[in-house]
């Protein structure tokens, strides 16, 4: 197990690391799983071969476990350092009555609960006594207390929130990497584009200016060369 845990950290700082999947690492206990892990959200062991969950490290973020396909009969008091446990998924293992999972009963925030395939939930009464026992429970083995099936998109709304977070962060890094300067750039590209554009019409205007001068100069020539033929006639 220490191995694949190594392998899924992928070189992460374990404070980075949030989500963790050990489905199929051998082994009858926990090892290799530590505190370190402050910021995991979810943690998958299902079919480890676990009968045990002594040494189930605190892990104070938590809010996914799944535990299916194991051999575990107790010691869910392990879970107490991870408050914010909402999902748990304990199905065909070896829970065989309700005193076995009173533990549970610590945590406030749980919604989710799944024990499909264990002894317990031939208990009589169970699903009535699970419900009064958990009373913040929302959903038994895919069911709520009034035998309504949990939608297939029960838990995905928080998913979509966290990756909502996910790209608001990133924006938000975007637009800390635009260079502060970008906007004076703009402005000082537009102002020599107007000092070009002044530069074009200048020499035009006095072009026609000009033109209009020699229009001017031209009349006046012909003018004074009326006079002078009239002179030579009366002459």
């Amino acid at each position: 197990m220490e191995k694949r845990i190594e392998l899924e950290k992928r070189g992460r700082k374990p404070e980075k690391v949030v989500d963790l999947n050990l489905d199929n690492a051998r082994s009858t206990s926990i090892v290799g799983l530590t505190s370190d892990l402050v910021n995991l959200r979810t943690l998958s062991l299902n079919s480890v071969g676990l009968t045990s969950l002594k040494g189930f490290p605190k892990l104070p973020k938590l809010e996914r476990l799944e535990l299916s396909d194991n051999r575990i009969s107790g010691g869910l008091q392990a879970f107490h350092g991870s408050p914010l446990l909402t999902h748990l998924n304990l199905s065909n293992n070896r829970i065989e009555d309700l005193e076995t999972v009173k533990p549970l009963a610590e945590l406030k925030q749980l919604r989710i609960l799944d024990l499909f395939n264990c002894g317990v939930t031939s208990v009589e009464g169970y699903r009535e006594k699970m419900f009064a026992m958990l009373p913040n429970l929302k959903y038994l083995d895919g069911y709520d207390m009034h035998e309504n099936e949990a939608s297939s998109d029960e838990g995905e709304e928080d998913d979509d929130d966290d990756e909502a977070d996910e790209e608001e962060e990133v924006g938000d890094e975007d637009e800390e990497d635009e260079p502060e300067g970008a906007d004076e750039e703009d402005e000082e590209e537009d102002e020599d584009i107007d000092e070009d554009d002044e530069a074009d019409y200048e020499p035009g205007d006095k072009e026609g200016s000009s033109a209009a001068a020699g229009d001017d100069d031209d009349d006046e020539e012909g003018s004074s060369d009326q006079p002078a033929k009239k002179k030579k006639k009366s002459e």
